[in-house]
């Protein structure tokens, strides 16, 4: 009884977005994720999250988010479980609010990847244990971590660098804007019109963040460009408009020649090659996007040990 009460009046972190850390702890992260990939690949065994247990809750599926939660968890000598659709509703039949209450008993550190934003905020904050954010319509922090680690490893530090942003003002575009903030660079974003990212959001980026019309004004000189799919999750019915109206923002080699000399391109995947990127991009020497899907392994252990390791020196 004791150990639970103890748990239940321990100061929670979650990683939600990523406001919920200070730049210096998202540079610790990045560098430990560095340090943690060097381990793995001379096969040295590192576990100090024996016997903790990872819940991963998934209303929005995924490969790469599974097997790299799922493996990392594994590799640092823990568990995880994963609850798909059809094994918890949250909110559709039990109060997210009583869900959080009841699965932070049963395990160590919850990640959730669903639709609303509002959902994880809602667990996070009557969870007895770290919750971190899979991925949400709002916001995607995992995926801007292995972006960051990739930036370091191929270029050194990305501030005061030009990133520019190609495509929809997406989750992955809106966390791209806090991460300019946090990591200190400055973002251009090209979107259609009738796409742009959100306006509240966009304001928290301050001097930091422009909005162009077309990706040529964006990556002209920028050091990374990344771009999305042009229809996500949940936009399926829209996919026909969407490839229409956002013909004009297909990454190709032509546009990538615009950028800095020492450019890098990275797209989340999966990409949809021949629309927002062609195929000759993603084969392109200057495209980093296959280590950038390794690095969501070696990031969100890194996530996963700030999370759970900082709680015993607490």
């Amino acid at each position: 009884m004791n150990s639970m009460n103890e748990k239940m009046e321990k100061t929670v972190r979650h990683f939600l977005t990523l406001s919920d850390t200070s730049p210096d702890e998202l540079n610790w992260i990045i560098e430990r994720a560095i340090e943690l990939k060097k381990k793995q690949h001379a096969g040295e065994i590192y576990e100090p999250l024996k016997n903790r247990v990872l819940g991963m809750i998934f209303e929005k599926s995924s490969t790469r988010t599974r097997v790299s939660f799922e493996a990392g968890m594994s590799q640092l000598g823990g568990s995880a479980i994963f609850l798909s659709p059809r094994d918890t509703q949250l909110g559709r039949g039990e109060p997210v609010e009583d869900s959080a209450r009841v699965l932070s008993r049963m395990v160590d550190v919850v990640m959730i990847r669903t639709f609303d934003h509002d959902i994880i905020e809602r667990f996070a904050a009557f969870s007895s244990v770290p919750v971190i954010n899979a991925l949400t319509d709002d916001f995607h922090p995992c995926q801007l971590l292995a972006d960051m680690q990739t930036y370091v490893e191929h270029r050194g530090s990305i501030a005061g660098k030009t990133v520019a942003w190609v495509g929809d003002g997406n989750n992955m575009c809106h966390s791209y804007i806090k991460a300019a903030v946090q990591f200190g660079f400055n973002l251009r974003i090209a979107t259609p019109e009738g796409f742009e990212p959100d306006a509240r959001i966009v304001s928290e980026g301050g001097d930091r963040i422009q909005l162009f019309k077309t990706p040529e004004e964006a990556v002209a000189g920028a050091n990374l460009v990344v771009t999305d799919v042009w229809a996500s999750m949940g936009q399926e019915e829209e996919q026909d408009e969407r490839i229409r109206k956002f013909q004009a923002f297909q990454v190709s080699p032509a546009l990538l020649d615009k950028a800095a000399s020492d450019v890098i391109f990275m797209h989340c995947l999966p990409a949809h090659r021949g629309e927002e990127v062609t195929d000759e991009v993603m084969e392109d020497p200057r495209a980093v996007v296959w280590d950038e899907a390794e690095n969501r392994l070696h990031a969100q252990k890194a996530l996963l040990e700030f999370l759970l390791c900082q709680e015993e020196e607490d």
